[in-house]
């Protein structure tokens, strides 16, 4: 009987590319997110309102 070896299963590729120091203060700046969150509502917002007149 042959010893069989498992294949590698989880392999470097399979895993997200670790982000860089910048990625990761932007990520944590409150006031980057804040600035962010109110780009997005008011896409949101104007999508909103065409629909609607």
């Amino acid at each position: 009987m042959e010893h069989k070896t498992n294949p590698k299963v989880y392999y470097d590729e399979a895993y997200p590319p670790i982000p860089m120091r910048r990625v990761k203060f932007i990520r944590k700046f409150v006031l980057w997110q804040f600035v962010r969150f109110l780009v997005i509502n008011y896409k949101v917002m104007r999508i909103v309102a065409y629909g609607h007149s």
